[in-house]
């Protein structure tokens, strides 16, 4: 099946900035549209951005936006979050997913990647 193996995550100040890199691998008669959603303590898992199979649309949360950028190398099945001007609000467990088609529901994301821990202090 589709496997996603996510990469970074951690601690940094607020003001700074981090990216997160998600790799798909296993089919590979197509590309996956990939959201990355985020999960804070007590709340519901929600998407932070999404981006398309090749990279041509993009979406993302409010809370985000102009501070997040979703970005794709096919090339090398990767899928990045850049994260900057972080908040404390930011933090949560980070996850990448891959879907069928382009969507913003976690329901619809059938391929998940373990979430990483991202504290942002201040």
């Amino acid at each position: 099946q589709v496997q996603l193996v996510l990469s970074g995550g951690g601690l940094v100040e607020a003001g700074g900035s981090l990216r997160l890199s998600c790799e798909v691998s296993g089919r590979t008669f197509r590309w996956y549209p990939v959201g990355w959603f985020r999960q804070a303590p007590g709340k519901e898992r929600d998407v932070v951005a999404a981006i398309s199979s090749v990279g041509g649309s993009t979406y993302y949360a409010e809370a985000v936006k102009g501070r997040f950028t979703i970005s794709r190398d096919n090339d090398r099945n990767m899928v990045f979050l850049q994260m900057s001007s972080l908040k404390s609000e930011d933090t949560a467990v980070y996850y990448c997913a891959a879907a069928d088609t382009f969507t913003l529901q976690p329901k619809e994301y059938a391929y998940w990647a373990q979430g990483t821990q991202v504290t942002v202090s201040s």
